[in-house]
């Protein structure tokens, strides 16, 4: 008595195998970082703008970065609004 055909097997084996490379795949996948590359020129032009900058933009910088930080930073809704509100008038003329 024959209970199972060789070729059966082969073609389960078939699926199996299609199922665990695509479990690979997706655990590849999961896996990957996200990456952020910057090329040499751009590396320059970097280095190029940090000698050019001056000592009291870097202190404001800093000055902000340290309101944002602890959370004391206000932003002036009136000076936000003068500078939106020449995008908004060019935009809604289009």
């Amino acid at each position: 008595m024959k209970i199972n055909e060789p070729n059966r097997i082969g073609a389960i084996n078939s699926y199996q195998r299609n199922v665990e490379s695509n479990q690979q795949a997706d655990a590849k996948k999961s896996r990957r970082k996200d990456e952020v590359s910057i090329s040499p020129e751009a590396m320059k032009m970097l280095e190029e703008q940090g000698r050019t900058q001056d000592a009291g933009r870097i202190q404001r910088i800093q000055e902000l970065k340290e309101q944002v930080s602890s959370g004391t930073y206000q932003v002036d809704s009136s000076k936000l609004a003068d500078k939106l509100l020449p995008y908004f008038k060019s935009t809604g003329e289009q």
